[in-house]
């Protein structure tokens, strides 16, 4: 893999408030790059969604920033005031990360080229060939190649920068919980409550050495209503732990079930 083929697009993700352009893979990379160049939109209703979350001056925080796409949608409505904090890990990735982020001329974006979880310290993230956006930091066979990559426990990191997380996105392949458990004494003491927008994969938090059970657990924690993020219908469905826990528990209950959903933690959007 080489970012020498890297590509130039104009985003198009609607309610944009000023335009953006992002870098991408060559075509190697057959899901997020590939869907981009396509449409110039990813995830088009968590798109959207981000976008009405945030307001000027606020702070989100991207765990597991891929490309940026997510940096860069709320960096523009944060603005100058606002802060952005994308982790990376993957060298790949982060390279295209910086290069937007100089292209944009953002600079409320800090960039980190490290993941997250519980502690701090060293591990291999274990790569896709044709997926950019599932590199994994447990190896679960396929011969993937990997590289070293640091790791750092999210409060410790961003306590000393910020008051409160506005917006929390988590994504990053079945390492979810660690990520969490870092980053709950930074949440529990917030005054006001994150919004954090989280994948659920079972499977892969299972291959981890977690559960989506143990997640969904630990986000209990917060005291926050939970919805599921219906990418169909464009809508945020009421839900509760115990019935996530639930459905997490019926995918372990099939091995090999790689069904998973996104899920936002923390208070709905008005109307």
């Amino acid at each position: 893999m080489t970012t020498s083929t890297r590509q130039r697009v104009n985003l198009a993700a609607p309610g944009l408030p000023r335009p953006l352009t992002i870098y991408i893979h060559g075509e190697y990379d057959q899901h997020v790059s590939r869907q981009l160049r396509d449409t110039a939109v990813w995830e088009p209703y968590e798109s959207s969604l981000v976008l009405q979350c945030l307001r000027p001056g606020q702070v989100f925080v991207d765990v597991g920033a891929n490309i940026g796409y997510f940096s860069l949608l709320a960096a523009a409505v944060v603005g100058a005031e606002g802060h952005v904090y994308a982790f990376e890990p993957d060298p790949e990735n982060f390279a295209l990360l910086q290069a937007s982020i100089v292209d944009n001329g953002l600079t409320c974006i800090e960039s980190v080229q490290a993941g997250l979880a519980a502690q701090p310290g060293q591990a291999r993230l274990f790569l896709s060939e044709n997926n950019l956006g599932d590199h994994q930091i447990f190896d679960a066979g396929g011969s993937r190649q990997s590289v070293a990559i640091e790791l750092l426990n999210g409060s410790d990191y961003l306590a000393p920068r910020i008051g409160n997380i506005d917006l929390l996105k988590i994504d990053t392949q079945g390492s979810e919980h660690g990520v969490v458990l870092g980053l709950l004494p930074l949440l529990q003491a917030q005054s006001v409550p994150a919004r954090i927008i989280v994948e659920l994969t079972p499977r892969s938090l299972r291959q981890c050495g977690s559960s989506g059970r143990e997640l969904i657990e630990s986000l209990a924690t917060l005291e926050a209503p939970f919805w599921i993020i219906d990418h169909i219908e464009h809508r945020l469905v009421g839900s509760s732990a115990q019935e996530l826990a639930q459905w997490c528990d019926n995918v372990d209950a099939v091995p090999e079930d790689e069904g998973f959903m996104n899920i936002l933690v923390g208070p709905g959007l008005a109307g």
